[in-house]
């Protein structure tokens, strides 16, 4: 059995033991019911503990039993929890390691729970479509308050110790926690035991309504379009308006809804792609990384500035090299900024900050390199620069080091070649900014070495990225598919859509920015810039839409003017843009007409499915569930709709088909479906 039973004299302890996480899987559960009802009977025992083996309480339901129905076997999470409250004896759980979801909202049910202090906690449902469906909404709120659980929960932030602490969900902090809760669970049952969590009324009376009307008004954008995190907001509202057990029914309910929605479905498929996307094809577990003990980057604006703060904030010291004392100092207040940012976010504490930015030092001697295990390029993208810098790195490098670049489009071969060691290069591709997206795009060269591949991807593990190994080509994964949603934006303006339909009809889909608004936010001179970087087959053609925006300085936010018109920050209808588009459909001989909104969202989407299944048959991503890990954590694309390549399954491949056969005889051969499409839509799956 996964769940042991012992007693510390008068204390019972059940410590759940199914590796590697103890997820609440069905033996578990079982193991938990025979335990309680066990020491139910044994008038020797006074009082139990719960706690997890081998360091860590559960981790959470078992996310397999949840997609398979298993979950529903008897004896479910809620009977288990509905024991602990009826047994007549005091109930602690002692917490190590993490206890989120379900294993959180057991804790929840117990009299108390100690905690070590570098423990986590939390309710992370919401990330798979689903918000607590054990009573964790509703004690979570009786115990820390409507506020705080409603940012906690709906974000399914995981808290740590001392904050849990703070809030209230978790009673005391102590370095040996079951000993702790073996001496509290005897006091309780000598004393009394304290209310438990469902019985608390305190901070859930006397509650202003209006702050859950002006809570869903603020999250109004940032929740678009989801149902989770809007079924959170109304289950802690229940917990505050309606009778205790009416609340409790109507979490089950909203749990039971959400469990069965779309977004569930697409947001377990995310949370598997991700953990797939952590395995290089080709390379086993034999393989070890290389320690990275010490780092550089080579370049210190924006890209390069934010990679430095990563691997400060890793506990890992940076070299930040620049060509001049004033770029580095420029540098370093781009750095100082982003501290400021993170401290008046309440992210870091100020001795954590200061000790971050001791771990940068700046130089401007390629010499001062000596010591380092990895370097990662981010100059601008400019061929010649960049090969220019992995001469000067492969010249003063240590012999074992690796020579990263975070080119978001060029040939990775073409910078290995002027190495010595073209083994130990490879594309690291962050996203601007490097210290938030979470999306690292790894990118193997001909010649990179199992061990560099290891190593990259380790190392976005260590920098809390979510890795992605990609083949090279022009534009890897992410970039690659990019070049046909920025092309047929600029298409459909020519042809008489509007930059605000456009945009309006991809973030009703659910990205936060769309096209054109994300091309402003870039910067057009800096899309123009690499636009001339790169080619299209003769059967293709640029817009010129973009290249007389960035000729006619309408740069886009820098310059409060392109696309939009930009005031405080906010963007507005240009009517000087639309006037620069409508003159390139004269200057074209296009004329204009109305186009839907469902036309704008198939020539948008649907090509991005298409070019994805040239990338699966190439091996540029060795799955489908990269390409959608890629375009949800890298370019904005809704989470909750699994993806482009999972979407395109859900909507239908045929349509992609049908659109790419509507668009190839104008747009090119390229934009016809690719062989890989068609057999997916005949098989019904990407596999």
């Amino acid at each position: 059995m996964p769940t042991h039973y012992f007693c510390d004299g008068d204390v019972a302890v059940l410590s759940i033991d199914n590796p590697p996480v103890n997820a609440l899987s069905l033996e578990v559960r079982r193991g938990l019911m025979e335990g309680l009802n066990r020491a139910a009977g044994d008038a020797a025992v006074r009082a139990l503990v719960i706690t997890g083996a081998n360091g860590s309480f559960p981790a959470g339901a078992d996310i397999r039993e949840i997609a398979s129905g298993a979950a529903f076997e008897p004896p479910i999470l809620l009977e288990v929890i509905a024991r602990i409250e009826s047994l007549g004896k005091p109930v602690v759980a002692a917490i190590e390691g993490v206890a989120l979801g379900g294993g959180f909202e057991l804790a929840l049910a117990c009299h108390a729970r100690i905690a070590a202090s570098g423990a986590r906690v939390g309710l992370p449902e919401v990330k798979l479509g689903l918000i607590p469906g054990a009573g964790g909404t509703q004690r979570f709120t009786r115990l820390a308050g409507p506020q705080a659980a409603l940012e906690v929960i709906s974000t399914g932030e995981a808290l740590a110790a001392a904050r849990a602490r703070a809030l209230g969900v978790l009673d005391a902090l102590a370095d040996a926690p079951l000993p702790e809760a073996v001496a509290w669970a005897r006091r309780l049952a000598k004393e009394g035991p304290v209310p438990l969590a469902s019985e608390r009324e305190e901070k859930i009376t006397a509650v202003d309504p209006q702050l859950f009307s002006a809570w869903r008004a603020a999250h109004a954008r940032k929740f678009k379009g989801q149902l989770a995190p809007w079924r959170i907001a109304d289950a802690i509202e229940a917990a505050c308006t309606r009778g205790r057990a009416e609340a409790f029914a109507l979490e089950r309910q909203y749990y039971l809804e959400c469990r069965e929605s779309p977004q569930r479905k697409a947001l377990m498929h995310v949370f598997d792609a991700e953990r797939a996307a952590r395995k290089i094809e080709g390379v086993g577990p034999q393989v070890t990384p290389l320690p990275i003990r010490r780092a550089a980057v080579v370049g210190g604006g924006t890209m390069g500035a934010g990679i430095a703060v990563l691997f400060a904030n890793a506990d890992i010291p940076v070299t930040l090299l620049d060509v001049s004392t004033a770029a580095l100092e420029a540098a370093m207040e781009r750095i100082r900024s982003v501290y400021a940012q993170t401290l008046e976010r309440g992210r870091l504490s100020r001795v954590q900050a200061d000790a971050a930015l001791r771990r940068i030092c700046g130089t401007t001697d390629y010499a001062s390199l000596g010591q380092v295990d990895i370097a990662i390029e981010a100059v601008f993208e400019d061929p010649a620069l960049k090969r220019a810098v992995f001469e000067q790195l492969d010249r003063h490098l240590p012999a074992h080091a690796i020579l990263a670049t975070n080119t978001s489009t060029l040939d990775i071969d073409s910078l290995a070649q002027v190495t010595g060691r073209p083994q130990q290069v490879v594309g690291t591709h962050f996203f601007s900014p490097a210290h938030v997206m979470k999306l690292m795009e790894n990118v193997r060269g001909t010649a990179s070495a199992p061990q560099t591949l290891a190593t990259v991807m380790a190392l976005a593990k260590r920098l809390g990225k979510i890795p992605v190994m990609a083949g090279n080509c022009d534009g890897f994964i992410g970039n690659r598919m990019l070049l046909y949603y920025g092309v047929e934006a600029e298409r459909l303006l020519e042809e008489g859509a509007t930059p605000e339909q456009v945009d309006g009809v991809i973030e009703a889909f659910g990205f936060a920015m769309g096209p054109l608004a994300m091309r402003d936010l870039a910067g057009n001179d800096v899309g123009w810039a690499i636009r001339r970087n790169r080619t299209l087959p003769p059967d293709e053609r640029w817009s010129p839409i973009l290249q007389r925006m960035a000729e006619e300085g309408r740069l886009g936010r820098k310059s409060d003017q392109g696309f939009y018109r930009y005031e405080g920050g906010k963007r507005h209808q240009n009517p000087e843009a639309l006037a620069l588009i409508e003159s390139v459909s004269r200057a074209l001989g296009i004329e204009r007409r109305a186009i839907s909104d469902a036309e704008i969202l198939a020539r948008l989407l649907h090509p991005l499915v298409n070019e994805g299944a040239k990338i699966l048959a190439e091996g540029i991503a060795s799955r489908a569930g990269d390409i959608d890990v890629v375009y949800i954590h890298g370019y904005g694309f809704p989470a909750y709709k699994g993806g482009p390549m999972y979407w395109g399954l859900q909507e239908g491949l045929e349509k992609v088909i049908a659109t790419m056969a509507r668009l190839a005889p104008s747009h090119g051969a390229r934009w016809a479906a690719a062989p890989r499409l068609v057999a997916a839509a005949a098989r019904g799956t990407w596999d």
